[in-house]
């Protein structure tokens, strides 16, 4: 099923404590797209650049299959530019810089094309422009997920809720979690945050994995360990995009459909850390999934043993 992905293209800079990077391809919308495309063929990307940014990257996204008819290029301007220094822990991090540049009047253009979509991604962006995407798709999609981080949840909380209440799930990590509700168990924080409107929600822990809430239902899935993260900039995008990708090509959105999309973006979500940008991502093949798939399953499977 066809897959529309809304979310930054960008230039990123990288200094973690295995090195730094110049400019990179970067950017949420990015890290979705080229993720979902390991399992959604027919998938569409709705974001903006500025003149300076690569053909070659444009190139890698139409042989990744990704439609860039919503892709808008403006000519004679820059394309949005982070750069970031991560803490040893790598689980904190101090912005350096940042460049708004063709991001900030971004007023997103739904092709004729992409009318009649099935799954929407909202990857992280400002909650007004989120819901503009919503309201130009004249049919709503059958699934809309959508992606947000502690900074619109201090500045934009009222344009926040009104896109929460139209969304079908929300992916965010624990801390956001927690701001958002106002609760710190994060049982609790799921039940504050479905009443906003997301029927699913799924709370990302970092190197200690992710939850998923239905209902009363709860699954937790593990994070699997890695000798070495090099970067860990685009992995919850990444994981993002691995879970609406495999929704969307399986055209299932049950919850046990849902577990298992949860560990498809966990296992793409640990190859996008293992080097710098989208690099590692641009290497591996789908065999190389499923094996790390595999190790997922290993991970989280064991008997109970009977005693008498």
């Amino acid at each position: 099923m066809s897959l529309v992905t809304v979310g930054s293209v960008a230039f990123d800079a990288i200094e973690t404590p295995f090195g730094k990077t110049d400019k990179i391809i970067g950017g949420a919308g990015t890290f979705i797209a080229l993720s979902s495309s390991f399992y959604s063929k027919t998938q569409k990307i709705i974001s903006v650049v500025g003149d300076d940014f690569p053909q070659s990257m444009l190139d890698v996204f139409a042989a990744k299959g990704i439609d860039l008819s919503g892709l808008q290029i403006k000519k004679g301007e820059k394309t949005f530019f982070w750069s970031g220094r991560y803490h040893n822990d790598m689980n904190s991090r101090d912005t350096l810089i940042t460049e708004l540049n063709v991001l900030e009047h971004f007023d997103p253009i739904i092709p004729a094309s992409y009318q009649g979509a099935e799954y929407l991604m909202l990857g992280n962006l400002s909650p007004q422009v989120q819901r503009t995407v919503i309201e130009r798709l004249e049919k709503r999609p059958k699934l809309i997920a959508m992606d947000t981080m502690n900074f619109w949840i201090d500045i934009a909380m009222d344009e926040l809720k009104k896109t929460l209440a139209l969304v079908d799930v929300l992916i965010i990590n624990d801390e956001e979690a927690r701001q958002l509700s106002g609760e710190y168990s994060l049982k609790k924080a799921s039940k504050v945050i479905r009443a906003m409107g997301p029927k699913y929600l799924i709370i990302k822990k970092g190197e200690h994995g992710a939850l998923l809430f239905h209902g009363e239902n709860t699954f937790f899935a593990p994070a699997l360990p890695l000798e070495d993260v090099f970067d860990p900039t685009g992995a919850g995008d990444t994981f993002a995009g691995g879970f609406i990708g495999y929704l969307a090509a399986s055209d299932d959105i049950s919850f046990i459909n849902m577990k298992r999309a949860i560990i498809a973006g966990s296992a793409l979500a640990s190859f996008c850390v293992e080097k710098f940008g989208t690099e590692k991502l641009l290497e591996i093949s789908h065999k190389d999934i499923e094996e790390r798939i595999d190790e997922f399953i290993s991970l989280a499977n064991f008997d109970m043993l009977q005693t008498a």
